[in-house]
């Protein structure tokens, strides 16, 4: 079970880590989506294989087979660098990219000021009906479970699969550790919080933040803990880095207490996508004991529990993680032929 010890302030600052460069990754290619109101940044691996129909594979002559896309949603303070580790896994699979929502890593506020879950959940629908990528394999992590889980509810027709890691959705009794995060939401608090730790230096709130947010912090690399560190640094520069963190948060304490057909429950019950979640034994932020209930919600779910992981399975065990999503497109591909065999 995860942990229930008090924690340390300093664990209020950012519930998901800056992350840096991924150690499986390598180069990644990064472009600006504008949209009315809205502009995104996007993060793709360089130098995954041709997509279907680009010619034939230069090994065998065989045509390279068609990769379907697939799109990354971070949580609270996180960016598309959480998914930098796990993307290149998926490469030769699934065509996939990571977008920062609004107000995060690269992308800059968006014009009216809403951080609710349902305007991250419509930031991810406007750029998936723009680029004209769906159906998807939608993957979320913490809040962009939330959004993610609204985006397969309300639009079916652009999810072909969902993998929740850590999906924060509500729970009546919330553990200890995950407080600070929510007080956060208070009207003043994150900006206090700011002044307050003026003095601290990038390299403190970082091993915070890891401490919070992995399962083991150890696992991250000298090389991974100093490109988080040079990222987190970047962010605290930003005029709006505050403000954006309180009103998402309020935006998420919010969603936990919307009632009827906008209660993230109900419309887990909505979700016809295939399902895989993912919970660590020691995540801080989202109780391990929401994952029989989330398994129960969502028709048909695997689930994959990981006791030793904490709030972000997918830079702390990439692996394994890939390995999970790899089954569940293998069983989407399964059903899909036995679909087309009957009919």
């Amino acid at each position: 079970m995860s942990s229930t010890e008090s924690p340390d302030t300093a664990t209020a600052a950012l519930p998901v880590p800056p992350a840096g460069p991924g150690r499986h990754g390598g180069e990644e290619t990064v472009r600006t989506v504008t949209l009315p109101g809205l502009t995104l940044t996007v993060r793709a691996p360089a130098g995954h294989p041709a997509r279907g129909g680009d010619g034939p594979d230069a090994g065998d002559g065989r045509e390279v087979p068609a990769r379907e896309p697939a799109l990354y949603v971070h949580g609270l303070g996180g960016s598309s660098q959480n998914w930098s580790d796990l993307m290149p896994l998926l490469a030769d699979r699934v065509d996939g990219e990571a977008v920062d929502l609004p107000g995060f890593g690269h992308s800059p506020p968006p014009a009216d000021g809403n951080y609710s879950v349902s305007a991250q959940a419509r930031a991810v629908i406007r750029h998936l009906d723009a680029a004209g990528r769906g159906p998807v394999h939608l993957i979320g992590n913490s809040m962009g479970g939330a959004a993610s889980t609204r985006v397969a509810a309300e639009r079916p027709d652009l999810v072909r699969t969902l993998t929740l890691i850590s999906p924060a959705l509500p729970e009546l009794r919330p553990q200890l550790t995950a407080v600070p995060t929510a007080l956060l939401a208070v009207p003043g608090v994150a900006g206090l919080f700011g002044r307050l730790t003026h003095d601290w230096t990038p390299e403190r709130r970082t091993r915070e933040v890891l401490a919070l947010c992995y399962g083991d912090p150890g696992r991250v690399s000298p090389e991974g803990f100093n490109a988080a560190v040079d990222e987190y640094a970047r962010r605290l520069e930003l005029p709006y880095f505050w403000e954006v963190m309180e009103r998402s948060a309020r935006g998420l304490v919010n969603a936990y207490t919307l009632g009827g057909q906008h209660n993230l429950w109900r419309q887990a019950e909505r979700v016809l996508a295939p399902t895989l979640l993912v919970y660590g034994g020691r995540d801080r932020l989202v109780s391990y004991r929401m994952a029989r209930r989330a398994a129960a919600a969502f028709r048909g779910s695997r689930l994959l529990t990981l006791p030793e992981a904490g709030h972000v399975a997918m830079m702390e065990y990439p692996e394994t993680v890939a390995r999970a999503v790899r089954e569940l497109l293998d069983s989407e591909v399964t059903d899909v032929t036995a679909d087309a065999g009957r009919s």
